[in-house]
């Protein structure tokens, strides 16, 4: 049974089935998704929970297979999750968890959190048997038209109102970026007076995010102070900011820094190409700064650096996440 994201709590409340695949590559609704399903799981008893880690080099599909046949020593209902980052199972996998489905005794609760799965994978045999067998959740990212749609529903959720000038305003800011959204929301309950996010509202907690900022330090990288940035990276990682937010805030500069400069390339003046990216006027010097640093190739190799740090904080590449978010302010700041 394929479902909505949004459509999950309602079926949950009315029942716990034996499978759920929850697949997508926008890590906060993945997150919240298979934070509810966890959830009802423990309410229904599963007081076991077995990870199996999927995109490891140690796999073996032989795993999931075991979890299935053996029992808990106490006869507790156990939560069997499975972490496929590739959305890929291959034909191994396939096998694999046709079998599962054969063998298991319907107690247990598999959670399948994948990465995207295109569409010819949904057509698979292996994905229609778990489709059948239990409940299929597909996340999609929130695009720029939905995001104030999204982030207003967040607010009210939040128990809060928001004016049109400061929604615009955050989602001008978040730039689909749903996770920074959420913690910026729990930030502004703080501040709201009466339960109102007003422009006034967003504009002060934008002055007052004290001296680890993360939108100075991506400014201070801009600018080539390597230093700096790095000392407001170690502030943010102190004071308990997602890697997730961190790279966000890089990867949007770099993005933007990467489109102007093949403009620039193809003839485009630095204004033309900055102006037509809606950047703001008194960003207009820092941005310059670093294209006067870096060329079209930096700027690659910098977007698949980017990659590398977010295969780190996915699970599925080599490296520590804050080591190489660390290695990336550097390469953003010096020149090529």
């Amino acid at each position: 049974m394929r479902l909505y994201p949004e459509k999950l709590a309602d079926h949950l409340q009315q029942k716990l089935l034996p499978v759920y695949l929850v697949s997508g590559d926008e890590p906060l609704l993945l997150q919240e998704c298979c934070d509810q399903i966890r959830q009802k799981a423990r309410a229904e008893n599963c007081n076991e929970r077995e990870i199996i880690e999927g995109g490891v080099s140690n796999f073996n599909w032989q795993d999931i297979l075991h979890s299935a046949s053996n029992m808990s020593l106490f006869a507790d209902r156990k939560l069997i999750e499975l972490r496929l980052p590739s959305g890929k199972p291959g034909a191994e996998g396939s096998k694999a968890l046709c079998e599962y489905l054969d063998i298991a005794s319907g107690d247990d609760v598999l959670l399948i959190v994948s990465g995207k799965i295109d569409k010819q994978s949904t057509n698979s045999k292996w994905y229609k048997a778990l489709d059948k067998a239990g409940v299929t959740v597909q996340v999609w990212p929130v695009d720029a038209k939905n995001l104030p749609r999204w982030l207003q529903q967040r607010v009210r959720n939040a128990g809060m109102s928001i004016d049109d000038d400061a929604l615009r305003l955050l989602c001008e800011r978040m730039e689909g970026n749903l996770l920074a959204a959420v913690q910026e929301v729990e930030k502004l309950k703080l501040l709201a007076a009466d339960s109102k996010i007003t422009m006034q509202t967003v504009t002060e907690a934008v002055s007052d995010n004290a001296r680890y900022n993360l939108f100075d330090m991506a400014d201070n990288a801009l600018k080539g102070n390597a230093s700096v940035s790095l000392r407001m990276l170690y502030g943010l990682r102190a004071a308990g900011t997602e890697p997730p937010v961190v790279l966000w805030a890089l990867v949007r500069e770099i993005r933007t820094l990467y489109e102007a400069q093949l403009d620039c390339d193809s003839g485009q003046s630095t204004q033309q190409a900055l102006s037509s990216r809606r950047v703001w006027q008194n960003r207009m010097p820092l941005m310059q700064a670093a294209l006067t640093r870096h060329n079209t190739h930096s700027l690659s190799l910098l977007l698949e650096q980017a990659a590398r740090a977010d295969g780190s904080i996915k699970g599925f590449a080599d490296g520590k996440p804050w080591d190489n978010l660390s290695r990336l302010v550097i390469t953003l700041c010096r020149a090529n």
